[in-house]
């Protein structure tokens, strides 16, 4: 397969066992984006060494299908039929790209991450045949034009320096008449939207380990707040983005003025990454949906599904 690599990357790069290596390392980064990649670099070692994340991988798998419009994972793997390229773009440990390699043999699956997560990925799948990996900036990943039949970027372009060139590059990448899955950050009310700017404002001189720290201490308070087990019915405010309709405390909190994240059939490890997931990257870009259509259509790309939730926006749109 290295013989197939080769021929997809403008790059120059060289294969050692599944991990593919550019010539050219990863050019120097912005401030905010070496920052960036340092706290992924530090939650994919923290979570590589915690058996407990296995357990949402399930959970991802179910999630990755109602994003991008699959009923099942039967139609995931039919859909993958034929396709002899596929791109997990931002792949973290490369679970989901892995997952995807078993769902597609006969396809070649590159998983590509800027952070650490790209060389543990490595090492920990090194016995799938079709499962390759790539420790570079999705922005920048190397791949000619028109090449990918299938390019993923789940849950990541918000986190890159400037998710709109990152969407055009992935977007190049993918062959016309073929699709690009991508997911963004929702903006949410006022209250909450300015308090995260505000936060990330200040990641630059907070501590890997006080980062932590305030972690654990937004999920103790999503807990607490969980535990209350209370509902109330909240008026409309439309200054704020407040909707209207009835919230649990924790849920109302979560929405519209602090990221506690809690879910009580997670352990606590998890629960901690995910709220260290959010407020640690300095890049964390959230889009109201007329801006993700604008660059969905900026980049001559039609959509074939559309999904929304109160986190994100995400779907599957073709190159014309």
């Amino acid at each position: 397969m290295e013989k197939e690599l080769k021929l997809i990357f403008d790059d120059e790069i060289t294969v050692n066992g599944n991990l593919i290596s550019k010539v050219d390392k990863i050019k120097s980064l912005d401030i905010n984006q070496g920052q960036t990649s340092d706290v992924f670099s530090n939650k994919w070692t923290e979570v590589d060494s915690d058996n407990s994340f296995n357990d949402i991988h399930q959970f991802q798998f179910e999630w990755f299908l109602k994003l991008y419009g699959f009923e099942t994972e039967a139609d995931l793997r039919k859909y993958l039929v034929g396709k002899p390229f596929i791109v997990d773009a931002g792949c973290g440990l490369g679970y989901k790209a892995a997952w995807l390699a078993k769902l597609s043999p006969n396809s070649i699956v590159i998983g590509i991450d800027i952070s650490d997560a790209a060389i543990h990925a490595a090492k920990r799948y090194k016995d799938v045949e079709n499962l390759f990996f790539l420790n570079a900036d999705i922005a920048d990943t190397g791949i000619k034009n028109n090449t990918i039949n299938f390019t993923i970027c789940d849950q990541v372009i918000m986190h890159t320096e400037n998710p709109e060139v990152t969407f055009r590059h992935l977007s190049s990448i993918t062959k016309k008449d073929s699709e690009f899955a991508c997911y963004v950050y929702r903006k949410k009310a006022l209250p909450r939207e300015l308090i995260d700017d505000y936060f990330r404002n200040q990641t630059h001189n907070i501590s890997k380990e006080d980062m932590w720290e305030f972690s654990q201490q937004l999920t103790q308070l999503g807990k607490a707040l969980s535990e209350l087990n209370v509902s109330f019915n909240c008026p409309e405010i439309p200054v704020l983005g407040i909707k209207a309709g009835e919230y649990d405390v924790q849920r109302f909190v979560y929405w519209n003025f602090l990221k506690c994240f809690y879910k009580e059939d997670w352990s606590a490890s998890i629960n901690d990454a995910t709220n260290y997931d959010w407020y640690a990257p300095t890049n964390a870009k959230r889009y109201s949906k007329e801006e993700f259509e604008v660059i969905i259509d900026e980049n001559k790309m039609k959509i074939n599904y559309f999904h929304e939730e109160e986190a994100c926006y995400s779907g599957r749109f073709i190159k014309v």
